[in-house]
């Protein structure tokens, strides 16, 4: 298992009168391998959750285990847990400083103390792997559109080589287009490499079309953990929480009740098509 929570607590201004518990007895799972979407309200809990991930945050209370290890034994080395847990945080471009967009990346691996040559392929691999074309490389990382500048901020997390990557709205603020490239660049990585992802996310579009698991966070609570489909058949509590269900459920449940034979678990747009045609020619 890649990461384990065990009962965690966090408390923002413990020990003053302006206490307020952010983590509540949060116990989790997240094994090798599997693309999770963490949703949630702002104040939800879901960005705290994730700087415990890679020890940006301590537990006020309970245990946090990766590979086997308590990240909080006094001998725990957290320096290699950063690098083995990259997380990008939303808005990544603001960190971006280097002359070049090469430079940019090799940053990471350079600090991890490992040689040039090495430094180089791994910030080569991690450019390709995002989808950077390479003429840009050498290019001022000022000069890139949104979309790209996101790109770039990802590679150089990718080039630490993390096993777990957590993203924080990675498409906070980008049109339609650079959303759907960013987050088709992130599913392929996924696929292709068998990292364990962690999605941060606002759009239930967004975690409908690309996740396997979904974490509802809720004041600072975990309130549903479960595939896609079956988080979403709970979206009117999901709107009692001022959260929704993909457009698709909406419509998907207004055509049932007008009487077509649809599947109402349906959560994108491919798998609503399939079913309104099979309803429409039965």
């Amino acid at each position: 298992m890649s990461l384990i929570l065990d009962h965690v607590n966090y408390v923002y201004g413990d020990d003053t009168p302006l206490a307020v518990k952010a983590l509540d007895d949060i116990c989790l799972t997240i094994p090798d391998g599997q693309f999770i979407g963490i949703i949630g309200h702002t104040g939800s809990g879901k960005s705290t959750l994730m700087q415990h991930l890679n020890g940006l945050l301590k537990a006020s209370d309970g245990s946090i285990y990766f590979n086997g290890e308590d990240i909080y034994d006094k001998d725990y080395d957290m320096k290699k847990l950063r690098s083995k847990v990259g997380l990008v945080f939303q808005y990544p471009e603001h960190q971006l400083f280097e002359v070049d967009v090469f430079t940019d990346v090799c940053f990471g691996p350079k600090n991890l103390g490992l040689d040039q040559r090495e430094v180089e392929l791994r910030a080569y691999d991690a450019l390709r792997k995002v989808g950077l074309p390479d003429e840009l490389f050498y290019q001022s990382p000022f000069d890139l559109s949104g979309g790209q500048k996101r790109r770039v901020a990802i590679a150089g997390v990718l080039a630490m080589k993390p096993e777990v990557l957590i993203l924080d709205e990675p498409t906070a603020g980008l049109d339609p287009r650079g959303r759907d490239e960013i987050l088709g660049q992130i599913k392929k990585l996924q696929t292709e490499t068998g990292m364990t992802i962690l999605l941060v996310s606002h759009s239930m579009e967004d975690v409908a079309e690309y996740v396997d698991r979904i974490i509802v966070m809720n004041k600072g609570k975990v309130m549903y953990d479960d595939e896609p489909k079956k988080v979403f058949r709970h979206y009117k509590e999901l709107e009692e929480v001022g959260l929704a269900a993909p457009q698709v459920t909406y419509i998907m449940h207004a055509l049932k009740e007008k009487g077509l034979n649809v599947d109402v678990d349906a959560t994108t747009i491919e798998e609503a098509t399939r079913q309104i045609y099979k309803a429409l020619t039965e």
